[in-house]
């Protein structure tokens, strides 16, 4: 990639190199330094220096990690911003959005770090007083935060994920960690059992540990109510999301606004009311049969999604993504089993793998046959979910894995499939 700041031209790739250009070196590509230098470039500067060229005083940058829970909650902290009348980036899985406009389709969860550095500069341009920004386990692992000096650093959870990528668990742990292990402003969710942080301006939320911003109570009754305490305090906010998890996602996003602004707390949780959700989160696409389409695709995420609806005969519909973590499928089919009432296994991304191997994985952790049906066709299997739900009294049916993705990857080709518009064609 390549970017430009001050008529200085940076990149990463030793191909758009010429004698005004900088070539921007990292463990990723250092490799090709030489290949820069033979190209007559400028000069050759190490990724953590790049930060000297560009001045981010004048915004205040947030970075949120977890295995689970970023997008939403840097999604709520970003509505929050804008009702209370601030200028807000947002940097996510679903894309680029500057004051409310969309920059940037999706794209990684975190980019590049010239990537970065140029959406910062952009949010700049536009007087963006904050920079919210999705930080992942790869991003960690790849030091594309490298420079960045941030407001807050948020953590939400971490379960196991990404494990072809870290080979262990204790490894994805610990990359995690690592982004608090400084003395950076920090929240952190107090009952996450995995997380561990310098103590130095550290700040918690939880439900069941002590913490500074604490949940007292909550329900379900027509979406979610939650009572939090702060020193000693009780704050109230509403939301028509559901679910354990955005209990946590809704309480880290009011103590981190109230972090960053320090405006009053009752009027930071006003604002909770006005955030709608992620597409593809907990997204309610029809109500009878009441259909629920959730981007969870991991043993912990599929539970949370399980548990906030056990007072209904769960439908599940899902699958497991190809050249990705294997062992955790069982896991998954362990989990569904337990929760679901009917199980139907499908194609999530399969990518290079034999869907079917995939589905046979999954199955595996299922030991009631009985409530067990394998369809690889997803628009079918949704299909057949729809027709199975006329045989329960309190149905819901959950199709997870994907979320609002547009496109189905198999081998190195994107098909046009999005599970939400598979229900409305299904239902017309």
């Amino acid at each position: 990639m390549k970017i430009t700041k001050n008529n200085i031209h940076f990149t990463d790739s030793s191909n758009e190199v010429d004698e005004n250009t900088i070539f921007v070196s990292s463990k990723q590509n250092k490799k090709f330094e030489q290949n820069a230098i033979d190209a007559s470039c400028k000069e050759v500067i190490k990724d953590k220096d790049l930060a000297s060229y560009f001045d981010f005083s004048k915004i205040k940058i947030v970075g949120i990690t977890g295995t689970n829970g970023k997008t939403t909650t840097a999604a709520a902290i970003y509505s929050m911003l804008l009702d209370l009348g601030y200028k807000v980036a947002f940097q996510g899985t679903r894309g680029f959005y500057v004051n409310d406009m969309q920059m940037q389709e999706y794209s990684l969860t975190t980019p590049v770090q010239l990537e970065i550095f140029s959406n910062i500069q952009l949010a700049l341009n536009y007087e963006c007083d904050f920079f919210i920004m999705e930080v992942s386990s790869h991003a960690l692992a790849q030091n594309r935060i490298c420079g960045l000096e941030f407001a807050l650093k948020i953590h939400t959870n971490i379960t196991r994920d990404h494990l072809d990528y870290h080979k262990t668990l204790q490894e994805y742990i610990d990359i995690k960690n690592s982004f608090f292990a400084d003395n950076a402003p920090k929240l952190i969710n107090k009952d996450d059992k995995n997380v561990k942080f310098k103590m130095k301006n550290a700040l918690s939320y939880g439900l069941d540990n002590p913490s500074t911003f604490k949940v007292q109570a909550f329900s379900f009754r027509d979406g979610t109510a939650i009572a939090m305490q702060y020193f000693g305090e009780l704050y109230h906010f509403a939301s028509d999301l559901r679910g354990t998890f955005n209990v946590y996602n809704l309480t880290c996003a009011v103590a981190s606004v109230h972090t960053l602004t320090k405006k009053p707390l009752q009027e930071i949780c006003d604002t909770v009311d006005n955030f709608a959700g992620v597409a593809g989160r907990m997204q309610i696409v029809n109500d009878t049969p009441h259909i629920v389409v959730d981007f969870a695709h991991t043993p912990d995420g599929m539970k949370q999604v399980f548990e906030s609806f056990k007072d209904k005969d769960i439908i599940a519909v899902f699958g497991a993504g190809g050249d990705r973590d294997t062992k955790k499928r069982t896991i998954m089919g362990k989990i569904a089993n337990e929760y679901a009432k009917h199980i139907i296994v499908t194609s999530d991304n399969p990518r290079f793998e034999d869907p079917a191997l995939i589905s046979e994985h999954i199955c595996s952790g299922i030991n009631d046959k009985s409530k067990l049906e394998q369809e690889l066709n997803r628009k079918v299997a949704i299909k057949n979910a729809i027709e199975k739900s006329k045989e329960f009294e309190n149905p819901v049916i959950l199709i997870l894995g994907k979320g609002d993705e547009k496109n189905q990857i198999i081998y190195d080709e994107k098909i046009p499939l999005n599970d939400k518009d598979i229900v409305e064609e299904l239902l017309l």
